[in-house]
């Protein structure tokens, strides 16, 4: 355990290096000026106040000069000022924070229970009307893109229907401490929806062929020849073998869900990180964007790393040491 942690640690700095180097590069190869986004319609800003609001933001220094300044304040816990918010990068990053986690933490949990049974079932009948309608439909999601499926899903339960809102975290003139959980949970459900449909294309297909192909070994073809049901044989041998790999793409899949939530939260305007990134984004706010950039490094690295220790627990026979660092 000593080594894989000091592994893990090594591996985790030289991410976080190379992620913040080459997210503050491509922000600074952006032609949106932040300063005229700070500004915005305001045509008053003369050109010494519009020096002023460069300075201040240390928009006036070389991009090796900003990246060693920004570098040592984001060590310090200084993550500067949102151009958009007005408020320090941790507090737009905190608020929005949790909305995102419920969103990405639901649709994840349902995208694995439903994928994984679903797969149980279309491995176990290979080659039926129950595998084929299975497979298309997975096949189907994963090449349908995610804002698709949010405008469609809008369109069917929130306009026609009136199921849904149409919009946000909770009722619009109500501050997040004044919405029940309820109304929060109703305002979640059609996003939530929208990322495990999506998501769950691939672990129906992974589960499957792992069905497949254990429903072909050698271990289940003695199993079966000593008498033992083919479905008992999955439900009390064959859950582990499957349930290992899946568990392991499924936890490793936290990137996607990440970029899947920022299309969702655009199309239902759910103020959460993605929503953040894509205004920070077409305004030029650089800490914004960059704070928010560390945040979803931090959330996949978790995740692979949750993804590896899998291995360790549900099997034991597999050392740490063999597990492939991510």
């Amino acid at each position: 355990m000593p080594s894989y942690l000091l592994k893990k640690s090594i591996h985790f700095l030289a991410l976080m290096v190379a992620v913040t180097a080459l997210a503050f590069t491509l922000v600074n190869l952006s032609p949106v000026d932040p300063v005229s986004a700070y500004i915005g319609t305001d045509t008053r800003i003369g050109l010494e106040q519009r020096e002023a609001i460069a300075h201040r933001f240390g928009l006036d220094k070389s991009p090796v000069d900003r990246f060693g300044f920004w570098l040592n304040n984001i060590i310090h816990g200084n993550w500067g000022e949102s151009l958009i918010f007005r408020e320090p990068v941790t507090s737009v990053i905190g608020k929005r924070f949790w909305p995102s986690l419920a969103l990405m933490g639901g649709a994840w949990f349902f995208s694995g229970v439903i994928g994984f049974t679903l797969g149980l079932a279309a491995g176990f009948k290979q080659n039926s009307w129950l595998d084929r309608l299975l497979s298309g439909y997975a096949y189907f999601l994963a090449s349908t893109p995610t804002f698709w499926v949010g405008i469609l899903l809008l369109m069917l339960f929130s306009v026609k229907l009136g199921l849904t809102p149409i919009c946000c975290a909770w009722p619009v003139g109500l501050q997040a401490g004044q919405a029940t959980l309820g109304q929060k949970f109703h305002h979640l459900l059609l996003p939530m929806m929208t990322l495990s449909i999506v998501g769950i294309s691939a672990i129906i297909l992974h589960t499957r062929q792992k069905v497949i192909d254990l429903m072909k070994s050698d271990f289940s073809v003695f199993a079966q020849a000593q008498g033992v049901p083919p479905l008992r044989f999955l439900v009390t041998q064959g859950l582990k073998h499957v349930s290992i790999p899946a568990i392991t793409v499924h936890l490793a899949s936290f990137g996607e869900l990440f970029g899947g939530s920022i299309l969702a939260e655009q199309v239902f305007s759910y103020p959460g990180l993605g929503q953040a990134a894509v205004m920070a984004g077409i305004r030029g706010d650089t800490p914004l964007l960059l704070g928010i950039t560390i945040c979803s490094a931090l959330f996949i690295y978790f995740g692979n790393t949750v993804a590896d220790l899998s291995y360790r627990l549900l099997d034991p026979r597999i050392k740490l040491e063999g597990v492939a660092i991510s």
